[in-house]
């Protein structure tokens, strides 16, 4: 399935995360930094769980 986040905050990015293990994902933000630091497999929130999952996939 293919599915679009739109938001990068803390509720979109961790959707974001949990639905890209079974599905295509495309998450969309206005902020040009958020973008980049995730293109760059950094968490753009300050979350434990999303940083971990980060360091350990090789999804992107």
């Amino acid at each position: 399935m293919k599915i679009t986040i739109v938001g990068m905050g803390y509720v979109g990015l961790s959707n974001a995360l949990l639905l890209s293990q079974y599905n295509e994902v495309v998450v969309l933000d206005i902020s040009v930094q958020k973008v980049a630091l995730l293109n760059q497999k950094i968490s753009p929130i300050d979350d434990e769980g999303v940083k971990a999952y980060l360091a350990k996939t090789n999804k992107l």
